[in-house]
């Protein structure tokens, strides 16, 4: 567990003064993979904004002067004492999550803004704030809950818009800040930017050879919120630019669908089999960078713009129709040349079990699935099972 403490790094604030030679893709590669690692927030001077879910309006925060930082559990913590509060029949993700937060894994947060992607995000909110209002001591910071509705109905728009304003009027609070209209458009600007640079990252695993794992994949979208955004920029720059440079990566190339991934624990025993991960479709990859908010077509109004980027952006297990997951996940694999359909079901997280059997009608590739698998791993008999007779394997086992 990294040092919970606010502090500079001297390996990238630097960089934003303009001052580094210019890197090469691998040097880059090495800089993000250990940036991705870090529990701890690295702002010094930021107001600090713990951020749970994929819905957080991340425009919003930053045009607030304030510093948005994604929370994520890790399989090695100790979940007792979150399991005091949310009990042991929530997904182990999310129990994780909580134990970091009561034991400051994640360094000094200002505040903690939830969204509403998912039942589990629903309950450590409301653990959260009874927490607050029950002890006057906890060490639980100000919490909000943001309600992004994914239904494409015009009344969801409009009630999701409202919720925007009202985090606007919270983040006003905490803050001090009421960020202007100019303000927001300048944080879209570089939110936008940063989702065109890990696509063209992205492209790196798509190619034909991969010139990146699925590791690496999950540490750049990882590293976003844990280094300062010109170096991030800056490496994500020269990994592109080097990409020639890199090793072509042999082995079956899998599409990976079915519950999320805030560790690489899952990733790494897939890859040790002699495959590439190539794509996925859960909100700590690729469903991240898939839509922009000054996307074609977008409204000029930016509060609408960021509304509908939020409310239509990539569909997930807990929020999308199983007939959309579907149809994305077959998209995916055809733009990633997967030769594999691979879900992985976590315990607990039930949710793909829904979309499984209509991804495996739309996979234009065989598809199997893992079930009932532990936080942060892979049982490797069912591994195996799933690689070696993948239409073998089914949701009943």
């Amino acid at each position: 567990m990294a040092d919970a403490t606010h502090h500079d790094d001297d390996s990238t604030t630097t960089a934003t003064e303009g001052t580094m030679a210019p890197i090469t893709a691998a040097d880059a590669l090495h800089e993000i993979r250990a940036a991705a690692e870090r529990d701890a927030a690295t702002h010094a001077s930021d107001f600090v904004i713990g951020t749970v879910g994929q819905d957080v309006p991340l425009e919003l925060i930053h045009a607030a002067g304030a510093c948005a930082f994604r929370l994520r559990g890790n399989p090695e913590w100790d979940t007792a004492p979150a399991d005091r509060y949310l009990g042991r029949g929530l997904d182990p993700a999310t129990r994780s999550l909580l134990a970091g937060i009561l034991s400051g894994a994640f360094g000094p947060l200002d505040a903690i803004v939830v969204s509403s992607d998912c039942d589990a995000s629903q309950r450590l909110y409301y653990v959260l704030r009874e927490m607050r209002r029950v002890d006057p001591e906890t060490t639980v910071p100000p919490v909000h809950l943001v309600d992004v509705l994914h239904l494409p109905r015009a009344a969801s728009t409009r009630y999701t818009a409202a919720k925007l304003r009202e985090f606007l009027d919270v983040l006003e609070r905490w803050t001090g800040t009421r960020p202007d209209e100019a303000a927001i458009e300048h944080a879209v600007a570089e939110q936008d930017a940063t989702r065109a640079l890990q696509r063209a990252a992205m492209r790196l695993r798509s190619a034909v050879p991969a010139k990146m794992s699925g590791c690496d994949a999950l540490a750049v979208f990882a590293a976003a919120d844990r280094m300062p955004r010109p170096r991030y920029h800056e490496c994500l720059e020269a990994l592109v630019a080097g990409a020639a440079d890199l090793p072509a990566l042999s082995g079956r190339r899998i599409f990976l669908t079915g519950s999320n991934h805030d560790h690489h624990g899952v990733y790494r025993e897939i890859e040790a089999r002699g495959t590439v991960i190539v794509g996925e479709d859960h909100d700590h990859g690729e469903l991240l960078a898939e839509r922009d908010v000054r996307s074609p077509g977008a409204p000029a109004e930016v509060l609408e713009a960021i509304t509908l980027r939020y409310q239509h952006n990539g569909p997930t297990a807990q929020r999308a129709s199983i007939g959309a997951r579907a149809a994305h996940t077959a998209a995916g694999i055809r733009r990633t040349s997967a030769e594999l359909l691979l879900s992985y079901v976590r315990l607990m997280d039930e949710a793909p079990l829904w979309d499984f059997a209509a991804q495996r009608r739309e996979s234009p590739v065989p598809a199997g699935v893992v079930v009932r698998q532990p936080y942060g791993r892979i049982h490797r008999g069912d591994l195996d099972r799933a690689l070696t007779a993948p239409e073998a394997t089914g949701v009943n086992e």
